[in-house]
């Protein structure tokens, strides 16, 4: 698989990412296994997983499957600090949340360093510089080899990566957020200030939360995140008339290039301008296999303006020259 430069450093990732959110909940160990093996045999690198996932099972088992399955030393481990299971506050920034949530992943993980370590969101609560020190804090004692932020809207992301760049700072790597056909809010502010800082973007449901791939258009299969109780709202809002142009359109595609509405989609986001490595998340190793075989095609560029035309999201002012409008 080929490698890429996350943004602007030395760090080199596979331009496809094993994400773990399901893992720990719906994916067994034995299917992680499954899953980590056949990443690691087609030639990925970079495996994603966050402190909240399965509440911790998530790093517990990639932890246990480095230990017996693919060496450490062999993977770019990614993880993320900062959301909690509190409804009344979703997220905690604060320099001592951070640096105790990130010792927790590390003994999780049984390792003593990740390659990546991430803000998981930002904090209205705590001053953003505080937040930002813990991500120093973190690449000084070499707890983390690099540093980034996730779901960060435009101002966050340009406030605290031009932060960065001040003094003996960290530079942000990556910033991850979602990207997809049915999902380009990114392309607003994001994607434009993390190209210009040189900051790495790090797609994550990449396949429009499984709507892409083309499953539900006869319906909601009963195997499904759609037909989970758990995870029916997250695939909601990805059901209407509007992602169902889109969808049609990545299907079409698909059939006249021989490949797969999810091979479609997939290379679509991949070989977006700014782009690193989509983040793609499987319930089972069969699912994960079907997404690396996208390694060979590339979009001809027709193909890639007429799903542009089609998914074009609505950006006016103060996107646009105002004389223009």
């Amino acid at each position: 698989m080929e490698q890429r430069h996350l943004g602007r450093t030395g760090l080199r990732v596979s331009r496809i990412g094993l994400g773990t959110l399901t893992w720990g909940r719906d994916t067994d160990e034995h299917d992680a296994a499954e899953q980590l093996k056949s990443f690691w045999d087609a030639g990925g690198t970079l495996v994603d997983t966050a402190d909240v996932y399965g509440g911790g099972e998530a790093e517990y088992l990639l932890g246990r499957l480095m230990e017996r399955l693919v060496s450490r030393q062999d993977l770019v481990l990614s993880t993320k600090a900062g959301s909690v299971p509190d409804p009344d506050r979703r997220t905690d920034g604060s320099r001592g949340h951070l640096l105790a949530a990130l010792d927790a992943s590390l003994a999780r993980l049984g390792t003593d360093h990740v390659d990546l370590w991430q803000l998981h969101a930002f904090d209205p609560h705590t001053p953003l510089e505080e937040s930002l020190q813990a991500l120093d804090i973190a690449v000084r004692s070499g707890r983390a080899r690099y540093a980034g932020v996730a779901n960060f809207c435009g101002w966050q992301l340009a406030k605290a990566g031009t932060w960065q760049l001040g003094g003996d700072r960290t530079r942000l790597a990556g910033t991850q957020l979602e990207y997809s056909l049915l999902q380009r809010g990114v392309e607003r502010e994001v994607l434009p200030a993390a190209q210009d800082l040189g900051i790495g973007l790090l797609p994550s449901s990449p396949l429009g939360r499984g709507v892409l791939t083309g499953k539900y258009r006869g319906g909601t299969p009963s195997d499904s995140r759609g037909a989970s109780e758990t995870m029916a709202p997250f695939v909601e809002p990805y059901l209407d008339d509007a992602a169902s142009r889109i969808v049609d359109a990545v299907a079409t595609a698909a059939d006249g290039l021989a490949t797969t509405p999810l091979h479609v989609a997939l290379a679509w986001v991949r070989d977006r301008p700014g782009v690193t490595a989509p983040i793609v998340g499987a319930r089972t190793a069969r699912q994960l296999a079907a997404a690396l075989s996208v390694e060979t095609l590339s979009l001809p560029d027709e193909i890639c303006r007429a799903l542009d035309d089609v998914s074009a999201p609505v950006h006016r002012y103060p996107d646009h020259d105002w004389s223009t409008l």
